[in-house]
């Protein structure tokens, strides 16, 4: 008889996603496992040791806001921080960090250790366990099955209400270098082979995707010099709405170019790289190409940047950014070594491509449970997408929506109004992806509503209802948001007074201001809040909340300028604009409130095209409002779609009471 263990929930793989889930389930109250292959590489990063970046500082900044552990870790182990795009507006403003790759590793495990309800276990998952007996059938004609459980190589069972898979590239792995290839997850890690047979057998829609690492580099054998430096932001911007102050020691990038050399190498081995030999069958990042990618696609661009990033404080390994590869070892060598300041640059690791199995984000629900078996999540690259944080946010919502299946309570979606969150799995449910799906601001509708400053406002009163926010925390918030209530209400009232004009607008007379309020005054472009602040202090000491903005030690002032007068800044300098996507996101969600019945039939709607009934069957929307984000469904099919409900409902009706 095989040995058995009994949990809640169990999650296999201990990457981004798979932290963060456990995380979920376990301060929500439940017995948690979490499985990995190598305790000592949780929450490894296997590619560049860095968090955030474009949107997908706005992803981090969510997690943390929902109660997540990503953006506290990287705030404890960041040694460059750098705000991204604060040459243009607050809605596109996104921090970013270079980790400590070994601290961050060491920090995520602490973490997960200290937290109650999990355990963690090595073990390699290699099937599930289903009960006998299937459910009934979906709309497609496919069992409903109930999972109960994994199956270990071991031999152990471990059972539990409901299963997260969240493996990465590990799943059928395939590394490429040169004409090299062999089955891994990560470079000298195992591939996770028989589960990804076993979910094969499950009969989900599957593809096979590529991702790419570059070259690493001893830091002791690069000339410094030739590069140019790359500074951190002197006050660093963290991730985390609970971090006053970031302790690590800070260090520089450093940026370099691809001289012709580099070029005529590449172009003369281009037909060696996995990826132009047809070694390579999946599809690469579009918006991460590998060097070899960037010098075919863009033949008359003459150079090409890269950086280079130290992995730690306590090695010397150093990641190139920008120069992913899957040549051969000894033409990466030639390439590393043709660029002035790397002529002896010694390589620590080869760069890599791998090929992994990801399952058709179709097939799930909005809880991201797949719709054929209950109790089965997936999370992370499984589902086709790329980068630690895009893996970080399914994580988190997969575990809280494991855990209330578990409690009998209604999922919690996220909708596109809500956060980058709702939008990146809206569209993965919706449209799934054929390439390795990366966040941007621009697949944002309302990107001056969701903003970096806001994530706590949007998404803290959700985490607190579901158990994810401890007293201390949400009375933080609360108090913070008071201050920031208070703050505005004073700008928009408080009236310009003549003598603390010219301290905060120089040269500006005073009957061009002449009766307005200081918030009329910040609407001018060239006016800042961090202008303002003079002029306000003294009204704001008569308030014993905003008192408090102007005390503590000045690591902590700073860190409220930047969380809260920059937000209520935003919120004043804008108010035009925030309110048309107020309204605009109103329509959004009166689109998302027409349900679409799991047993509507598609197939007997008249009018619609067979192209139509085969995407909604494939899909099954939810709502109107997915449906519209569906690729290819028009509004008249929607049209059809919203009429059918009221009529097959009728129908359905009249069976029913023509059965009694």
């Amino acid at each position: 008889m095989s040995f058995s263990e009994e949990y809640d929930v169990a999650v296999v793989g201990a990457g981004h996603a798979g932290c963060e889930a456990a995380m979920a389930a376990a301060r929500m109250g439940l017995r948690t496992a979490i499985i990995t292959m190598n305790l000592d590489l949780i929450a490894q990063m296997s590619c560049n040791p860095a968090i955030g970046g474009i949107a997908k500082g706005h992803l981090v900044r969510e997690i943390d806001a929902l109660g997540g552990v990503m953006g506290e870790v990287a705030d404890a182990v960041g040694i460059q921080f750098r705000l991204l795009n604060t040459s243009r507006g607050p809605a596109v403003w996104s921090p970013r960090a270079q980790c400590d790759k070994a601290l961050y590793r060491a920090k995520m495990r602490e973490v997960l250790e200290a937290q109650p309800n999990l355990h963690i276990r090595q073990a390699e998952a290699v099937d599930l366990i289903l009960e006998s007996q299937p459910l009934g059938v979906d709309a497609n004609g496919r069992a409903l099955r109930r999972v109960r459980g994994l199956k270990l190589r071991d031999g152990r069972h471990l059972m539990a209400g409901a299963t997260i898979i969240t493996t990465g590239t590990f799943l059928n792995g395939l590394i490429h270098c040169g004409e090299e290839r062999y089955p891994a997850g990560r470079s000298g890690e195992p591939a996770s082979v028989l589960l990804g047979e076993a979910l094969r057998r499950l009969g989900l829609r599957t593809t096979r995707l590529k991702t790419g690492t570059p070259p690493r580099l001893d830091g002791r054998t690069i000339r410094w010099e030739a590069f140019e430096e790359q500074p951190g932001d002197a006050d660093p911007t963290p991730f985390s709405f609970r971090t006053t102050r970031i302790t690590q020691p800070q260090i520089s990038c450093h940026i370099a170019w691809t001289t012709p050399e580099t070029l005529r190498i590449i172009r003369e081995n281009v037909g060696r790289s996995a990826m132009y030999s047809g070694q390579i069958e999946g599809i690469g990042p579009r918006y991460c190409p590998s060097i070899e990618d960037k010098i075919v696609k863009f033949p008359d661009k003459s150079q090409h940047q890269f950086f280079l990033e130290p992995e730690g404080l306590s090695t010397h390994e150093v990641y190139i950014n920008g120069m992913s590869t899957s040549l051969p070892m000894e033409v990466q060598w030639q390439m590393v070594r043709s660029i002035p300041g790397l002529e002896s640059a010694e390589m620590l690791r080869p760069g890599y491509a791998i090929e992994y199995d990801s399952v058709d984000a179709t097939e799930l629900d909005r809880a991201l449970q797949v719709k054929c078996i209950r109790g089965l999540f997936l999370a992370g690259q499984i589902n086709g997408t790329s980068g630690y944080e895009e893996a970080g946010c399914q994580g988190i919502m997969a575990g809280i929506n494991a855990a209330l299946l578990l409690k009998d309570r209604e999922p919690f979606p996220l909708d596109r109004s809500e956060g980058y969150t709702g939008i990146l799995i809206d569209d993965l449910i919706s449209k799934g992806t054929n390439e390795p799906y990366r966040m941007f601001t621009s697949r944002a509708e309302f990107r001056l509503h969701l903003r970096i400053d806001n994530a706590d406002r949007r998404l803290t009163p959700h985490a607190r209802r579901l158990g994810m926010i401890p007293d201390l925390v949400w009375n933080a918030f609360e108090e913070k948001q008071e201050r920031m209530h208070r703050l505005k209400r004073l700008i928009e009232t408080r009236k310009v007074e003549a003598e603390r004009l010219a301290a905060v607008a120089p040269g500006l007379p005073i009957r061009a201001v002449a009766g307005q309020t200081w918030a009329q005054l910040l609407r001018r472009p060239e006016i800042t809040i961090e202008k303002l602040l003079p002029a306000l202090e003294e009204p704001m000491r008569e308030d014993p909340i905003l008192a408090s903005m102007l005390a503590g030690s000045p690591d902590q002032l700073a860190a409220i300028r930047r969380n809260e007068l920059r937000a209520v800044e935003t919120e004043i300098k804008f108010a035009g604009y925030l309110d048309q996507q107020k309204r605009a996101i109103q329509k959004l969600k009166e689109a998302e409130t027409v349900r679409i019945p799991a047993w509507l039939d598609y197939s007997i709607i008249s009018g619609l095209s067979r192209e139509m009934q085969e995407k909604l069957n494939r899909v099954r929307p939810a709502t109107i409002g997915q449906a519209s984000r569906i690729p290819g469904v028009t509004p008249a099919a929607l049209g059809l779609v919203h009429v059918s409900i009221r009529i097959q409902a009728g129908r359905r009706t009249g069976q029913e009471t023509a059965a009694s």
